[in-house]
C-alpha cells in the first residue's frame, strides 16, 4: 500500500518578521514496514540557508534560515511512502512484563526511554492507573493491549480541552485530551513501570462516513507510542483509537515526547502576533 502526504503549515504574522530560524521533522523515515519512496519540502519565502541532516534518534531534520523580511510563512512537506505492515504484535507471544522491566533496567541504549522527560513527568498517578493492567504474571503485550483499552475507554478525544503545554496530571484529571495526550500518559504508565516506551509521530489515514467523500485536509498529524519487548523489538499501539497500527499509520519520527519531534518549530526576531494554519492529506494509491 503506498500513502501520498501533504502536510501544509500557514504561519500569518502580525508584523513583518525580519530574521527566523527553524528546525523542521517533516520527512517520514525508514521504519520497520515503511520505506520513503519520494519526499520534498517547499519554503515560502525561500530561505537563505538549508541544512538537511539527522537528529539524536535517526529522525530526518531540516534547519533553513530566512532572512528576508516576511509577514507569512508557507511549509509544505510531501512524501510517498510503501507500507508492508508486519502484524502489530497482537499474535506474538512476549514475555512477562516484569521480566521486561527488569531486562530493561540493564540496557543502556533502552535508558533516554525510561526516564522522565518534558511532557512525561514519572508520577505516582500515572503509575497508579497502569497497575490494574499489569499484574503479576501477566505478559506484556496483554498488559499494553488493556492500557491502551482503558485509555481509549476512560479518556475523550476533545481537541479544545488541551494544548501542547497542558501538564500530564490535568489531562488525568478531567480526561479529556488530543492523541499527544494519550501518548503522553501512555508513556508516563509504561515508564513508571520500569518498561521502555517511545512517543512516535507521524499521519493517520481517516476514513469518511459510509457513502460521503474524503474531504480534503480531514487527516492529521498524529501520534502513538511504541514499546520495547526483548525479541519482538519496538511495537506500536495506538492507545487514541485502541489498535496496533498497521496498514493507515505512516510514521514520521521518534522521540521522548513530543518535544523531541515537533514538526516545526523556530525562533523568529520581530512578527508580533501569530497564526497558524496546519492541514494534512493522505491519499491511499493500492496500485504502487
Amino acid at each position: 500500500m503506498i500513502h501520498s502526504i501533504r502536510h501544509r503549515t500557514i504561519y500569518s504574522y502580525g508584523s513583518t518578521v525580519l530574521l527566523s530560524h527553524h528546525l523542521a521533522h517533516l520527512t517520514p523515515r525508514l521504519a520497520p514496514g515503511q520505506q520513503v519512496l519520494q519526499s520534498r519540502i517547499d519554503i515560502t519565502p525561500r530561505p537563505r540557508r538549508l541544512v538537511p541532516g539527522t537528529d539524536h534518534f535517526g529522525n530526518h531534520t531540516l534547519y533553513f534560515q530566512i532572512d528576508e523580511p516576511h509577514t507569512r510563512l508557507v511549509v509544505e512537506a510531501q512524501a510517498r511512502v510503501r507500507l508492508e505492515p508486519e502484524d502489530g504484535g497482537g499474535l506474538f507471544p512476549s514475555p512477562d512484563w516484569w521480566l521486561v522491566a527488569e531486562t530493561a533496567a540493564a540496557e543502556p541504549d533502552l535508558a533516554e526511554m525510561l526516564m522522565p522527560s518534558p511532557h512525561v513527568p514519572l508520577e505516582r498517578v500515572a503509575r497508579d492507573y497502569a497497575r490494574p493492567s499489569f499484574t503479576p504474571g501477566k505478559p506484556l503485550l496483554d498488559g499494553v493491549r488493556d492500557l491502551s483499552r482503558r485509555i481509549h475507554t476512560d479518556f475523550t478525544f476533545d481537541p479544545t480541552a488541551t494544548s501542547i503545554a497542558t501538564p500530564l496530571d490535568q489531562v488525568m484529571k478531567h480526561r479529556r485530551g488530543v492523541c499527544q495526550d494519550f501518548a503522553h500518559l501512555m508513556l508516563a504508565c509504561l515508564r513508571s513501570l520500569g518498561l521502555p516506551a517511545r512517543y512516535v509521530s507521524g499521519y493517520l489515514e481517516t476514513l469518511p462516513p459510509p457513502g460521503k467523500p474524503k474531504l480534503q485536509g480531514a487527516d492529521a498529524s498524529h501520534a502513538w507510542v511504541g514499546v520495547y519487548s526483548p525479541g519482538l523489538g519496538w511495537l506500536d499501539v495506538d492507545p487514541t483509537n485502541d489498535l496496533f497500527p498497521a496498514e493507515r499509520h505512516v510514521t514520521l519520527a521518534w522521540g521522548r515526547d513530543f518535544s523531541d519531534v515537533s514538526p516545526l518549530k523556530g525562533v523568529i526576531h520581530g512578527g508580533g502576533s501569530q497564526t497558524v494554519e496546519v492541514g494534512v492529506d493522505v491519499a491511499t494509491n493500492n496500485d504502487g
